[in-house]
């Protein structure tokens, strides 16, 4: 496909390296470093990786691949993609692109409080203040943070500004540009992710124990694998690569012409899973040394590992490594999380990208301020219900169990019906470059036929419709 002078004149990423730390750094976020690692230790080990790989080939990478065509086909933001794709301004496909948009806002409402999480244990591990923490410390130190018992905005506010202060960097970094912002930040971050995450693994893999921690993660154990495991290890393989609120749709209008697409997304979906295991690798050998409980999620993370970490040598240091780490698998995931609303504003309203930035910013501050003020049910918003359920499980909700399931089957539909084969066999060939036509038939047939059919499963699922 040839651009036009306009789309000529539009900036995108640089070479397939920026393509692939881009698009990986969307993939990988805070649920890579405790939620898939416990998921594949308690539903039966490498049976559970099995299960997983082959849901990612039926679901996770023809979502994405999809996301990719038609933002390198549209060369816009979520809405214009559709529109450009289609040929019709005003294509009802473009609802698809709005429900990624709002998506995006729910998800950063809540993400940028837990995030906030994640700093100031960075904070506190870095100047030494949880150096020797023990157990009588670990669960306030979390409440506070939190604001759990919180009886007025002042009472609050700790956790408000490690939310802003997320946002400030978030912000900054994505009002320099996708490459100048995004490119130059994902190709530091996630290199340097995989250094300190290895660094970890050597410490944790050669405490007393440790071998409970690697046969709790790979231990093959098909006796545990059920059908609730399986639509489990289904729904993993899509919500954990960033599907269906058009983050893929956006980063793929920024990709280069030649950039092998169908390549990215094994590449990125096998180094996603690459950097759980050795997530994984690095806690439950810790956890199982010190003859800690291996499911207590958000817990784990922030109870657990700094009591654990501090009775170990140089534990300081690598508790101060591990957050660190983990603010990068954060910080580089919302950075794809607001480039979605950013880059709709900045074509489709036509704002300056810098001022689009301190308004998605304030936005996300006002209307996420009351996720961070009820994350505990004793916080000061804690008692406030929306249809059940708090502000932040609310947003959680809407976004993970009915925007982005819907998102993620009508990307599949409009890719596997709407757009002729000979459309999809251009793109995913660079135009006849590539010699992958038996490849190209083979994704046709999946995301026509197949990943619909699943991912209709797993909306009927999470919604409760149906429970398997």
């Amino acid at each position: 496909m040839l651009l036009s002078s306009a789309d000529s004149k539009r900036e995108g990423f640089s070479s397939g390296l920026a393509v692939f730390f881009a698009t990986l750094g969307s993939a990988v976020g805070l649920g890579n470093i405790w939620k898939f690692p416990y998921l594949t230790g308690a539903n039966g080990g490498g049976a559970f990786l099995v299960i997983y790989f082959i849901c990612i080939a039926l679901v996770g990478i023809p979502v994405m691949t999809g996301e990719f065509i038609i933002g390198r086909r549209g060369r816009s933001n979520a809405v214009g993609s559709f529109r450009n794709v289609t040929g019709n301004p005003n294509t009802p496909w473009r609802f698809v692109g709005i429900m990624g948009v709002l998506s995006a806002y729910l998800i950063m409402f809540f993400y940028t409080d837990v995030a906030g999480w994640v700093y100031f244990y960075f904070f506190k591990a870095a100047t030494g203040q949880l150096a020797g923490i023990t157990k009588d410390q670990v669960e306030p130190l979390f409440r506070s943070v939190v604001g759990a018992g919180a009886k007025d905005l002042k009472g609050a506010m700790s956790p408000l500004l490690w939310q802003w202060i997320v946002l400030g960097l978030v912000g900054t970094a994505i009002s320099m540009g996708v490459r100048s912002g995004i490119e130059r930040i994902t190709k530091t971050l996630m290199p340097l992710l995989f250094v300190l995450i290895i660094m970890c693994d050597v410490r944790a893999l050669t405490l007393p124990g440790a071998k409970e921690g690697v046969a709790f993660l790979f231990k093959v154990d098909f006796s545990k694998v059920t059908a609730s495991v399986i639509l489990s290890a289904l729904g993993l393989a899509f919500f954990k690569l960033s599907l269906g609120m058009s983050t893929m749709i956006t980063y793929g209008s920024y990709f280069t012409q030649d950039n092998r697409m169908l390549n990215t997304a094994v590449r990125v979906a096998a180094s996603d899973t690459l950097v759980s295991m050795l997530a994984g690798l690095a806690i439950f050998p810790t956890v199982f040394s010190f003859h800690m409980e291996p499911s207590a999620g958000p817990g784990l993370l922030f109870m657990t590992i700094p009591l654990v970490f501090s009775q170990i040598p140089m534990g300081s240091v690598l508790l101060a490594c591990f957050f660190l780490l983990t603010c990068f698998a954060a910080t580089t995931a919302m950075l794809s999380i607001i480039e979605v609303p950013i880059a709709f504003m900045v074509e489709e309203l036509g704002i300056k990208r810098p001022k689009a930035a301190l308004v998605n910013c304030l936005i996300i501050a006002l209307v996420g301020a009351t996720a961070t003020l009820s994350a505990d049910s004793t916080g000061y918003l804690g008692h406030v219900k929306v249809l059940g359920k708090s502000f932040f499980d609310l947003y959680d909700h809407l976004s993970s169990n009915i925007l982005m399931p819907i998102g993620g089957l009508l990307t599949a539909l409009f890719v596997g019906y709407f757009i002729k084969p000979a459309t999809v066999e251009e793109e995913l060939s660079n135009n006849g470059t590539l010699n992958n036509q038996g490849l190209i038939r083979c994704y046709i047939f999946i995301v026509r036929y197949i990943t619909p059919a699943l991912l209709l499963l797993v909306f009927l699922n999470t919604t409760g419709i149906i429970k398997i």
